[in-house]
């Protein structure tokens, strides 16, 4: 593969179409970006504790050059805070801060940062705009593209929202020197993705680059970045809500991931992208089971997994439980429509399918046999 000149990515939805800019250094150039989306001199940014030690200083610093301030709404850290009681307060905050239907909310953070924000958005007097600045990888090439927007409750993962598209993604790769691995590592996951759905190339290509990526490279780490965004803007642009099933390809992994989420109590335990690569590790070694994948892919997948350092397994999960009880978790899955599962499975890496003909129980079986490993 080599590196494409384009930096500018843009998700096609017609009236609703947005420009995704891709650079290093670009948080820095936020006074030009973000200029004309303020209203007067100010802001409203939304971020959490962790990114306002290490990187709201920096953009404060970037948009003062432009004149702007920043009114600025603190979530604690983590996935707990994508909940009733932090909506509710973010909610309140912007009404306070009058927040008309004009304004947009800048979304700086991560994955729960943009989840939550873009929600408050499409909610708070009927709706307004909002921008997102992802500042880890996982909202990189996953979350701040696409317009899917939630909280969690207690049923389940991202039961309550709505989609609301942004009106601009702003991604910086510098940003990430700032992650501990760990989070990094929850990134590589939804890169990994793009690979197995339908681009065995690109499942190479991290395959061969894994340890230049980990390492800090910062040529491979804006490649991966930006075919990730470009293949996350093909499916959205060609299924903006799931409709024809395209788009729920990007589910890979999610169904068993989310289960394991559930069954980790929605916490630090289990950061999102470690429960999807354990879900994608499972989801292909079902599928040889079913007869669908031969070994070798699976073990392929397993082993780039680990070069990450991501759980493959239920036991790395942290989350080893009967089947029965991780299948129970699944029925609260929001793809659930007249009782029936849909399910992602694959014929090997850069073939994954979506199934209505998954066997709930059978499911159950082989999650019990994975409980014994």
């Amino acid at each position: 593969m080599t590196i494409n000149p384009e930096k500018l990515v843009t998700v096609a939805l017609a009236e609703r179409a947005y420009d995704i800019h891709i650079g290093a250094g670009l948080l820095n150039r936020a006074d030009a970006l973000l200029k004309d989306y303020a209203r007067g001199n100010r802001l409203l940014v939304i971020t959490d504790s962790q990114v306002e030690r290490h990187i709201l200083p920096r953009f404060e610093s970037a948009i003062a050059k432009a004149g702007l301030t920043a009114e600025t709404f603190i979530l604690p850290s983590g996935e707990a805070a994508k909940c009733w009681s932090q909506l509710e307060a973010l909610t309140d905050w912007l009404l306070h801060h009058h927040a008309e239907r004009s304004d947009y909310l800048i979304a700086l953070g991560g994955g729960v940062v943009g989840d939550i924000t873009g929600f408050a958005a499409h909610i708070v007097k009927r709706g307004c705009n909002f921008v997102q600045i992802p500042t880890t990888l996982l909202a990189q090439v996953d979350s701040s593209v696409g317009g899917k927007t939630a909280i969690n409750s207690k049923a389940g993962k991202n039961l309550i929202g709505a989609f609301h598209q942004p009106a601009l993604v702003l991604i910086d790769p510098n940003v990430l020197g700032s992650l501990p691995g760990r989070e990094l590592a929850a990134g590589f996951a939804e890169v990994v993705k793009y690979g197995l759905i339908d681009s065995p190339e690109f499942f190479e290509f991290c395959e061969t680059h894994v340890e230049r990526f980990f390492a800090g490279d910062a040529e491979i780490r804006e490649e991966i970045i930006l075919h990730s965004v470009r293949a996350k803007a093909r499916i959205v642009a060609a299924d903006e809500t799931e409709l024809s099933g395209v788009r729920a390809l990007l589910n890979l992994g999610h169904t068993f991931g989310h289960a394991l989420e559930a069954q980790t109590g929605f916490s630090d335990r289990l950061l999102h992208g470690e429960a999807v690569a354990a879900g994608m590790a499972l989801a292909f070694r079902y599928s040889v089971r079913l007869g669908l994948c031969n070994e070798a892919d699976a073990t392929r997948v397993t082993a780039l997994l680990t070069a990450a350092k991501l759980p493959t397994n239920l036991c790395e999960a942290g989350a080893v439980t009967s089947g029965a009880e991780l299948t129970a978790h699944m029925m609260h899955d929001k793809k659930v429509s007249g009782g029936t599962l849909p399910f992602l499975l694959v014929k090997g890496i850069g073939q994954t399918f979506l199934s209505n003909e998954v066997d709930l129980g059978d499911i159950a079986r082989f999650l019990d046999s994975e409980a014994q490993k």
